[in-house]
């Protein structure tokens, strides 16, 4: 039951993060930025992880790999490298 939950976040989430990319070229960096960090940042909190105030959510080009997106997820309390795999939970990093 819990891995049928995780996989229907993960699958919004991939679909958001697509309406985020395609916006991108209609929005200001800013709101797609923005955008981004509360994607990224509700899956983490599904996850248990505090993200207070989510401001930005950058892709991390280094880290990621072929269906494996990474992103820097920036919130007030925490900064935090976010792996999204297919059929898995996130990977959830804290980097300060």
């Amino acid at each position: 039951m819990m891995r049928a939950s995780l996989r229907t976040v993960f699958v919004s989430i991939l679909c958001l993060t697509a309406m985020v990319e395609a916006a991108a070229a209609q929005m200001g960096s800013d709101a797609t930025d923005r955008a981004a960090a509360d994607i990224v940042a509700t899956q983490i909190r599904s996850q248990g992880y505090a993200c207070d105030e989510p401001s930005s959510a950058k892709p991390d080009q280094k880290a990621s790999r072929p269906d494996e997106t990474a992103w820097i997820l920036t919130c007030k309390n925490a900064t935090y490298r976010v792996k999204l795999v297919p059929d898995m939970a996130a990977q959830v990093e804290q980097l300060d």
